[in-house]
């Protein structure tokens, strides 16, 4: 039976090895890391499954949530006598990670394979939250309002709904217009002619000027160049 689980690796170098820790504070780190147990794993997953809402909404400060899953977590692992070692925000933030994408690996094998081909021990409780449809949280949430005041009068109907405006229809976009409408129509039409009949006069008049004076210069030309021929001599 394959089991298909995912893990993310933090600090490894290009060959996959991990870098040995560079001082006596690194190497107390190391030796104070969280061991992830079966029990710690639980308690981890059913604390982000209960939080899930709240983890997505478009605007939540992810940080502050995993603080308070860690907390969760080791509030339920103190009740169970662990308290030498405690869990983390972004160890809680990490772990996830590893086990989303052994989740997301083992639920393209279900489709693939079926169900009964997954073996991971956490995959149904990740599922029923995580794979849930839109159809399906859609029916749960039906389900849940029909116990309701508003489901009840929606199931026997004792509502009016808001009915959206229907479109104008075909027939009332092609009727004939009133007669005054035409008449404004017409009126407009004309000042339009009017008002082009008289640009053309203006343009003509302004072409007609520029004529006359090119004649008026023209002759002033002339008249002086005589002149000045006989003031040359």
């Amino acid at each position: 039976m394959e089991v298909i689980e995912a893990i993310v690796v933090q600090n490894a170098d290009a060959d996959g090895k991990e870098s040995a820790p560079s001082s006596s504070v690194d190497s107390d780190k190391i030796k104070a890391e969280f061991i992830w147990t079966l029990q710690a794993t639980w308690h981890l997953v059913n604390t982000r499954l209960e939080m899930d809402q709240a983890f997505d909404q478009p605007v939540c400060k992810k940080k502050k949530l995993w603080e308070v899953v860690a907390e969760k977590v080791n509030a339920k692992l103190r009740e169970s006598g662990v308290t030498d070692i405690t869990v983390k925000a972004y160890e809680c933030d990490l772990k996830w990670r590893n086990m989303l994408a052994t989740y997301r690996k083992n639920t393209e094998r279900a489709r693939r394979l079926g169900v009964a081909s997954v073996h991971w021990e956490f995959f149904k409780a990740m599922h029923e939250v995580l794979g849930k449809s839109r159809e399906e949280m859609e029916a749960q949430r039906q389900a849940k309002l029909s116990g309701t005041r508003v489901g009840k009068a929606i199931a026997s109907k004792r509502f009016t709904p808001i009915l959206p405006t229907p479109p104008a229809t075909a027939a009332a976009c092609t009727s004939r217009p009133p007669q005054d409408v035409l008449q404004l129509y017409m009126e407009l039409q004309e000042r339009k002619l009017n008002m082009w009949a008289q640009q053309k006069a203006l343009e003509e008049r302004k072409i007609e000027a520029i004529n006359n004076l090119a004649q008026a210069i023209s002759s002033l030309a002339q008249t002086n160049c005589p002149q000045t021929s006989k003031d040359g001599h």
